[in-house]
Parts: structure tokens; sequence; C-alpha cells
């Protein structure tokens, strides 16, 4: 629902508070106002008048007594002006870049570490641990932060679910002997639950402090639902109010683009923007159902995600190792999510890539399935099967998900940020357009593999697959990190 209310009514309201201020009555009384005089309209979205969404079951009108949380956001004016200012800061071949309108640390007192030893192989695994990690993605001992607070990350957990810093403390203890690392988040913002741990929230929490290793790490701890999902506006505003901010946030929570009104989407975006504007780089997971289907009007179609498909984030999918027991070559984790935005268009800094994977591709869906004009998503990959995750003081084997691959790769975009910082530049900021510039530089490129999708006749169950440079399965691929570092480190 967007309310739209005439500018004189509120002008009114705040003469008389600059008069001498309104009690609390009167000002219920104002509110009520706007709902009851006619000067105040609503009109439900145009795309909240369709039927339920598929396993969704009608139950009635809500009852009277029942408490609703409603969000007002006021409409954000001169978004073309700022979408042309994320360009400029954030695009290398621009006289403007500089990755953001950053707020520069405090000189830095890190120093240079020496030169890396090359690290022990680990062959044989049991599963995906911090050093499996360390190994497949060539990071060494040195491959660590200084553990000052010149640099930091953060991850935002939705949905009630926490983390426990016992649970980090023993994870680091079985799976971080290896490497300079922190057992304990920094600063926690939001309230934690006194329950269980989330699965979810440890996952992220570990593996981020892991591959970022003894970087100062925030949680932002968001309870609370919008349209029954994530209130990510709400987390965003609280970004928006900061001065203060860790240089990369992952999120590993995301919903149907469908599912969400366009009110609400585009606002959420806008706050995207803002954030890329301001030099920060927010990474999501691509989703768990690969292309995704859903049925329109009696015809299949994939169904992308949200935020997933925001051209102003960075978006993570997911590989499996080809052998799954060994530390081998990367394939697509079939789980892994991808496609093209039904709402927003195809940003410039992509257009190249996917027409070239459109033009190219030998296994394409049928064009009735997607929107080949849109956001193509992801834009990079990692590893996003069996993890090894401590939950409430229990090691948990076999944890999948992009929800696995999103922290990881925000753990190594912190510590590329940390050498920016020892060489005197600003962090990366907003990385996409850097990213389709250089073409997969300092990637490992994935070329085996399909995601899952419809199950019908027509596709069988296959989405997009990949294959050489950039696909809608796993982005450019997965971080070789050195060669990664030597592409990113300057301007």
């Amino acid at each position: 629902m967007v309310l739209e209310c005439r500018a004189h009514v509120i002008r009114h309201m705040t003469a008389d508070l600059q008069k001498g201020g309104m009690g609390l009555r009167a000002c219920l009384l104002g509110l009520l106002a706007l709902f009851v005089t006619g000067k105040c309209s609503y009109s439900p979205e145009p795309d909240q008048l369709r039927t339920l969404p598929p396993g969704w079951v009608s139950l009635g009108r809500v009852d009277p007594e029942e408490e609703l949380s409603l969000t007002f956001a006021l409409r954000q004016q001169n978004l073309e002006r700022l979408s042309k200012l994320v360009q400029a800061v954030s695009d290398p071949s621009s006289p403007r870049y500089v990755g953001g309108l950053h707020r520069f640390p405090p000189t830095s007192s890190l120093r240079q570490r020496p030169e890396p030893q090359v690290a022990g192989t680990v062959g044989l695994h049991l599963g995906v641990t911090p050093s499996v990690i360390r190994e497949r993605y060539n990071l060494t001992a040195q491959d660590v932060g200084s553990g000052t607070t010149n640099n930091s990350q953060a991850c935002a957990q939705f949905l009630e679910q926490y983390f426990r810093d016992s649970d980090l403390a023993e994870f680091m203890r079985l799976f971080g002997g290896n490497f300079a690392h922190q057992a304990s988040v920094a600063r926690v913002i939001g309230q934690q639950g006194r329950g269980l741990a989330g699965i979810e929230a440890s996952l992220d929490v570990q593996y981020l402090m892991s591959a970022g290793a003894n970087i100062s790490t925030w949680v932002y701890s968001n309870p609370g639902r919008h349209e029954s999902q994530e209130p990510f506006l709400q987390w965003l505003l609280l970004l928006s109010n900061e001065s203060a901010l860790p240089h990369v946030h992952t999120v590993s929570y995301g919903d149907d683009e469908d599912s969400l009104s366009s009110a609400y989407i585009q606002r959420v975006n806008t706050e995207f923007m803002k954030a890329a504007a301001r030099g920060l780089t927010l990474l999501f997971a691509s989703g768990d159902s690969g292309a995704g289907c859903w049925s329109v009007s009696g015809r299949h179609q994939f169904r992308p995600s949200f935020p997933a498909s925001s051209p102003y984030v960075t978006t993570v999918g997911g590989t499996s190792f080809q052998n799954p027991f060994r530390v081998t070559n990367e394939v697509v984790d079939y789980i892994s999510g991808g496609g093209f935005s039904n709402v927003f268009p195809q940003p410039s800094y992509q257009e190249d890539a996917v027409a070239h994977f459109l033009s190219s591709s030998p296994n394409l869906p049928p064009s009735s399935y997607f929107n080949a004009s849109g956001r193509a998503y992801p834009d990079v990959a990692a590893l996003s099967d069996g993890y090894w995750v401590v939950r409430n003081n229990v090691p948990i084997p076999w944890v999948s998900g992009t929800s696995a691959s999103t922290p990881v790769f925000g753990g190594l975009l912190s510590l590329i940020n940390e050498h920016r910082i020892l060489s005197g530049h600003p962090p990366l900021g907003f990385l996409n357009p850097r990213l389709y510039q250089q073409r997969g530089a300092g990637l490992f490129d994935v070329t085996r593999g399909c995601h899952e999708s419809c199950l019908n006749e027509e596709v069988q169950g296959q989405g997009f697959c990949s294959g050489p440079g950039w696909d809608p399965v796993t982005g450019w691929g997965t971080p070789n990190f050195p060669a990664l570092l030597k592409t990113l480190i300057n301007p």
C-alpha cells in the first residue's frame, strides 16, 4: 500500500509544532486527520492484486486485536542523479572514480606483512572447513587482518536467527588453529535472542570471520518481519543513518521478486543505490533454488530472487568440488541461484558480458522463461556445498547453500581492503563496474554444470548452464586470492 498525503496537511502540523509544540493527544489527532479528512488517499500496489502465491492459504480477515507493524518511508527524489553518481564514483574508467564517497579512515597504523610462505595442502577432506577454503583459494597463513579497527566487516541476520559467541569460540578452536583470528564479534547492533543459535546466523559469522580472518566484525541483528519476510528496509535505513560503518557487508537472505510489493522493492533498491554511492560493498546470496520456477497464467517461468537481482549489490552464487572429498577444481552447485530480473533493467556495466553469454551458450532455455533484458546475476561465486558449522556447541557437517559462499567471498574482499588501506587507497566500494570491466581477472572460471529449474517436459529441471566467461550460474567465477588481490589492489 502506498499512502499519498497532500502537502498542506503536513505544513499545518509543522506550523503548529513551531508555535509551541503539540501534545501527544494533538499529534494523534493530527495523524488521524490524515486518514479521515479526505486529504489523504491510499491505493493498493497493482502487483498486490495478484492471487495468493503458491503454497499460501487465505485464513480470512485479521483479528481486530492483532498487532500489525507498518513501515512508512518517504518517496525518494533525484534518483537519476544518484544513479549517475554511483556510476561515476564506481567505474574505474571514470575520472571521478574513488570507489565511493568514503569517509577515509584515519592514518593507518598497519605494517606491511612479510612475504607469504606457501601453505601445506589439504588433499583429502571430509567437508569444507576454513583450512579447505584457504587451500582452494590460495591463502597463506599471512593472509589475515592486523586486528586494528581501521578495517571492519559485517553480516546481517534476520528472521530471528541468532549466533552465539560460545559457538564461534568453539569453531575457531576446532578449525582456526593454523591462522591468526578473532574468536568474538567486535560489535552487535540490535538485540540477540536468548534461545538456541540458528544454523544460518552461525554459518554467516563463522565463515565471514574465518575467511576475513582477524578483521573486526560487526553483526546487525534485525528481528521482526516486513510482508512476512526480512525487514531489509529497516536495516538499510539504520546503515544510512550511521556515519562510520564496516566497509563490507554480507547478507545470506532473500525473497522471490514477485513476493514483494513494487513500492517496497524499489524503495529498498534506492537504499542500495545510496550505499553504493557511499562506497559500501554489499554482497547478497544468489539463492538456493537455481533459476527458480513458478506458473504465470498457466505458463512456467523462471523465478528471480531479490535482493540478489538488485543492480547495486554484488551477488554470490555457489559451486561444489568436482571430487567432493578432494580440493579440486569447482563445478556448478545445482542449487546456485541465478537468472534475470523481472523488475530491474540490465545495468550498462554488464551489457557486453550478458550479450556474449546469450549469443554463445549452446544450452539456453526457451526465451519465454526469462527476461533477457533484465539485471542478470550472480556476479561471482564461491564454494557452497558441504560446510562444517558449530551450532549450540555441536559441530554439524554438510551445511550447504549460497549462504556459505557469500560470507566467504565477503571475507576475502575484507582482506583486500586491508591491503588497500595499507597502500593509502580507499576501500573497494561498489564492486560491480570494476568486476565486469576486468572480465573475471583474478577469478577461477567455472565452466562445467547447470543449475536446477522447472520440473516440466520443456526444460526437464535444467535452468542455465555455465560456460567460459560470465554466466548466470556462477558469474565470473570463484576467487583466486593472490590474483584477485593483484587485480584489485590498485585504484
